[in-house]
């Protein structure tokens, strides 16, 4: 049923939200660092785990599927209650927390293209199968 991806989600934002609140408490600040994200981190974890040990019906996948598009909307809401200006006044931290981001997410990019080969993405599109091969000529 779509209610029980609905479920899912529910549980991993509950998850995301108290490591987020838990993650802000050790680095000393007074908020939630990062809920939104690991709570969505967890749902495509959960929903990769249950899928490949067939858990996960087409009626579920709909609703996380469903909640999967709604994540840029989400993410906009909860960014616009921070507050951009009081963090950047606050010292160089908002700063070199968005630089450490933006390298780190270019490095696993690179790191991804990289180890992906040319072969295997051909063999996705059909140009290495024999049979189409056989087909065509």
């Amino acid at each position: 049923m779509i209610i029980y991806g609905t479920a899912l989600l529910a549980v991993c934002h509950l998850l995301g939200i108290f490591l987020g609140d838990l993650l802000g408490a050790l680095i000393g600040v007074k908020t939630n660092v990062g809920g939104v994200g690991i709570a969505m981190i967890l749902l495509i974890f959960a929903r990769l785990y249950m899928h490949k040990r067939g858990l996960m019906p087409q009626s579920t996948e709909l609703g996380v599927t469903f909640w999967g598009a709604m994540y840029i909307p989400v993410v906009v809401a909860m960014a616009a209650q921070q507050n951009v200006v009081a963090a950047l006044r606050g010292g160089p931290v908002a700063l070199l927390a968005a630089m450490g981001a933006l390298a780190l997410c270019a490095c696993v990019i690179a790191l991804i293209n990289r180890t992906e080969t040319p072969v295997a993405a051909a063999e996705e599109d059909g140009a290495l199968d024999p049979k189409s091969a056989a087909q065509t000529a």
